[in-house]
């Protein structure tokens, strides 16, 4: 599970923003018990910047009840009456940009079962085969809470809009994958979408024209592509280089000091075994010698 897991988290590995992790205190986004299932809060730090689920203005022509995919700007939207939408943050994997055009969602389900594709399956089999009958619903399950499936001329597409438990995912480009939600906005987009809901995934053009140009900060994170956010992503790109930097002396300072620690070990236990009359090629294993010292 976690190499499948590894493959459906972040392809954007930047650290996240440097706050701590704090429980929300936003509506919508509290831990829920969903049948056997517990979902656990999201985090303030993935809901900031817009990420949480909004009641916007929409301009697009799409009738209601129908779901808008913008996989540029990372944005999902549930068309309402009256001019209105509600706004999603999403992930992106690959398998969600093979997709454009309509479609309708031909199938809906509770906490879903995952099952990888065929050509999943021969490309990684080291990742994917041994899934390959499936895995079944739940908290580790890559597709989450819920899951909407998209259909064209009557078969199913694979493209899927999911829960997810990478709540870090969420704004970003991941390595696989369709189109994710925390599972909070997962839970609330499936309770608003009719079966047979049209669902319309945007072009690059037809994004350009309602949204304006996005890009990735130095986060991973979609966002407007205006000159201010161009001017904060460089000086970010210095705070995520002083952090990585950072990480690297703090491994090496790990590992000095796990070998030192290692050797002082080695001499503890050679000296244990030379109070026993046991020469030091003879000299067996600590927990060998704990058995010999103390039996």
């Amino acid at each position: 599970m976690a190499a499948v897991l590894s493959v459906l988290s972040l392809a954007a590995c930047a650290p996240p923003p440097p706050d701590g992790p704090t429980l929300t205190t936003r509506a919508g986004y509290e831990a829920v018990q969903d049948g056997e299932f517990f979902i656990q809060s999201v985090e303030e730090r993935h809901l900031a910047g817009g990420h949480a689920r909004e009641e916007v203005d929409y301009a697009g022509t799409e009738s209601p009840g129908s779901i808008v995919v913008d996989t540029f700007t990372r944005r999902l939207y549930f068309v309402l009456e009256d001019g209105r939408a509600v706004r999603y943050a999403i992930a992106v994997g690959r398998e969600g940009l093979s997709f454009r055009g309509t479609g309708v969602i031909g199938r809906k389900a509770e906490w879903p079962s995952w099952q990888p594709t065929a050509n999943m399956i021969r490309t990684r089999p080291d990742l994917y085969a041994a899934y390959a009958g499936g895995l079944p619903g739940g908290l580790e399950n890559p597709l989450g809470a819920r899951a909407l499936y998209l259909y064209r001329n009557g078969r199913d597409s694979y493209f899927r809009i999911h829960g997810t438990i990478e709540n870090a995912s969420i704004g970003r480009a991941t390595s696989a994958g369709c189109i994710r939600l925390f599972n909070q906005d997962a839970m609330d987009l499936y309770n608003r979408t009719e079966m047979g809901a049209r669902v319309k995934v945007r072009s690059l053009a037809e994004s350009l024209a309602l949204e304006g140009p996005f890009m990735d900060d130095a986060f991973g994170l979609a966002v407007p592509e205006t000159s201010e956010n161009i001017a904060q992503k460089e000086r970010d790109k210095i705070v995520v280089a002083e952090r990585e930097a950072q990480a690297v002396r703090d491994a090496a300072i790990a590992a000095e000091n796990a070998a030192v620690e290692a050797e002082r070990a080695d001499r503890r236990r050679l000296a244990a075994c030379r109070r026993q009359g046991i020469g030091p090629d003879d000299c067996p294993q600590p927990e060998v010698l704990e058995e010999v010292t103390t039996g």
